[in-house]
């Protein structure tokens, strides 16, 4: 199994939408962390993000990097969960003159690139407009 492979599939809020929640103070963070950077505890429950947000924030890619030529243009953004922490993702299914910041999205898990024609396929979160 290759290195890559390996790293994908050994994250689990990369496929369960999994966060860290402080036992100290409450704050909850993602990608999960060993210390608090809020209070400094050692000491965490799993929570599961919510799958809603707003747009916080975004820029409109023109001229992408050759692994995304072919989506150009394309958005990404900070999207702030619901009762949850911010997290950047690529804003899809929407026309970068339609996105729009404080737009309510949810958030999927999706292919986000192959390597080479039938090479290893990576899977993230991307916000679509919710309709």
């Amino acid at each position: 199994m290759s290195t890559s492979a390996r790293y994908w599939r050994e994250i689990p809020q990369r496929y369960r939408y999994e966060a860290s929640k402080c036992k100290g103070c409450g704050a909850v963070w993602f990608p999960p962390r060993l210390i608090c950077s809020a209070c400094g505890k050692k000491e965490f429950e799993d929570v599961v993000l919510p799958g809603t947000g707003k747009v916080k924030t975004f820029t409109v890619i023109r001229v992408a990097p050759s692994e995304f030529s072919d989506e150009a243009p394309y958005a990404i953004g900070i999207v702030d969960l619901d009762g949850g922490p911010a997290i950047q993702c690529q804003i899809a299914d929407c026309a970068p003159e339609d996105l729009k910041t404080g737009m309510a999205v949810k958030i999927e898990f999706r292919k986000v690139k192959q390597e080479g024609e039938a090479g290893i396929i990576n899977y993230g979160f991307k916000a679509v407009p919710v309709l």
